[in-house]
């Protein structure tokens, strides 16, 4: 069987949640020149304008779990601001030194606020949102636990999911791990980078998962470079 017949469920430098300092700092600023580059934030904000339904008459809580250095709420705050949608913005992300790094870099953005939470636990349960987003995350766990993760999202928003992850792809993979070893400093960048084309998903995965987790509708596209873009209507 080859490598990518089927996901890699080895672990990434970024799954230890201990991870801080400037090992951490270098990785998500070269995070988000990878993703500004590839064109990959695009995948998620036009996914969440297809799911809000261009609906501006409204006022929307929007969660971005995983979120990192806040990069893609970055990125969303200013999407909604310009197309002139009132977003309330919730990042959330278990590791504490993560959260910090996103406290500061949107100091100056009121509309987001951060939550130190790990998706599994029961208080997550209780989170109530209009729309989740999941930009690079999905791949770090498991189908079963995705499963899992999906029903809880789906009892926890009113409108759906928007998820942007990889295509488990030869070409994204080699392409990736040339570009990593010439221009990256980061040695978590070098690692998960190849890594988590291997921990992403076929087609058929992605659809596995949504139908044992019983959400619907949902689509599925694939996007520039190596994104798919998965949208789910929670009813």
């Amino acid at each position: 069987m080859g490598k990518f017949d089927q996901r890699c469920y080895d672990k990434e430098i970024m799954d230890d949640l201990e991870v801080g300092g400037e090992i951490l700092r270098q990785t998500l600023r070269e995070l988000r020149t990878i993703n500004r580059f590839l064109g990959g934030n695009y995948v998620t904000t036009s996914g969440l304008e297809i799911l809000l339904d261009r609906d501006k008459n409204r006022k929307y809580t929007i969660a971005d779990i995983g979120c990192g250095g806040g990069d893609m709420l970055r990125v969303m705050a200013d999407w909604a601001s310009k197309n002139g949608y009132d977003c309330q913005f919730v990042g959330i992300d278990a590791n504490d030194h993560t959260v910090a790094m996103a406290k500061e870099n949107l100091k100056n953005y009121p509309n987001v606020s951060f939550l130190t939470q790990n998706v599994f636990d029961r208080e997550f349960e209780n989170i109530q949102v209009d729309v989740f987003t999941c930009t690079l995350f999905t791949h770090h766990f498991t189908d079963e636990e995705l499963i899992v993760l999906t029903r809880v999202l789906n009892k926890g928003a009113s409108l759906g999911l928007v998820i942007n992850d990889l295509h488990r792809h030869p070409l994204a993979y080699y392409s990736i791990r040339f570009l990593t070893a010439l221009f990256s400093k980061s040695p978590m960048v070098q690692n998960d980078g190849p890594l988590s084309v291997l921990r992403g998903f076929s087609r058929k995965d992605i659809k596995h998962i949504l139908q044992k987790a019983g959400v619907g509708p949902f689509q599925i596209q694939w996007n520039w470079a190596f994104r798919w873009r998965v949208i789910c209507r929670f009813t």
